[in-house]
């Protein structure tokens, strides 16, 4: 998750859990009777959340059903979008790499994917590589989806793309280690006619 969708998460919910709290409160304590402010908006058990003449006040007015429908709609997308965005991994844009001066370096993540994606693809009985950088620019984590051809051997291409691509890119990036995540599928094709 990035740091942009994790401090928003927190502040949603933090906001969620003050005006949850707030409004729980104040029903609660009007509920229970206790005393409660002159500007509270319930005083007691028979008090309701909107009296009539709240609720008639507004319609009268032209603005009144376009303000409220375009607030729940705005209120509708936002979480909608929050609900979306909840379960996409960021991809990684950066790679820090150390070096050696202290201070290291960036590389762009997409480049390094580039890189391990025509390598991964170069390997023999890979049909097509994709690599996404995920996890934090200090640690990065690959995912890597291998489209197999037919007459491949999934192990010894799985040992190659580990011992050749994945090494090549974290011995160039100065990573300690680089783990990753690597889903083999095979090319669709049609049965051979055997004579």
């Amino acid at each position: 998750m990035s740091p942009l969708l994790r401090t928003v998460n927190r502040i949603l919910l933090g906001l969620a859990a003050v005006v949850l709290v707030c409004v729980g409160g104040a029903v609660l304590a009007a509920g229970l009777g206790l005393s409660v402010p002159p500007w509270w908006p319930w005083y007691g058990r028979s008090d309701v959340l909107l009296s009539e003449a709240d609720r008639d006040r507004w319609r009268g007015e032209g603005w009144w059903w376009p303000a409220v429908i375009a607030a729940l709609a705005i209120v509708v997308v936002l979480a909608l979008w929050w609900l979306l965005a909840q379960p996409r991994r960021a991809r990684l844009a950066e790679v820090l790499v150390d070096s050696g001066d202290g201070e290291g370096a960036l590389l762009r993540g997409r480049a390094l994917e580039g890189v391990l994606a025509d390598e991964a693809g170069n390997l023999d009985g890979v049909a097509r590589a994709r690599v996404v950088l995920t996890g934090r620019r200090s640690s990065p984590h690959a995912r890597i989806r291998l489209l197999m051809e037919p007459h491949a051997a999934p192990e010894e291409t799985l040992g190659r793309l580990t011992d050749e691509a994945l090494a090549h890119a974290r011995d160039s990036a100065g990573l300690a280690r680089l783990p990753a995540e690597v889903r083999l599928r095979a090319v669709e094709h049609r049965a051979e006619r055997v004579s």
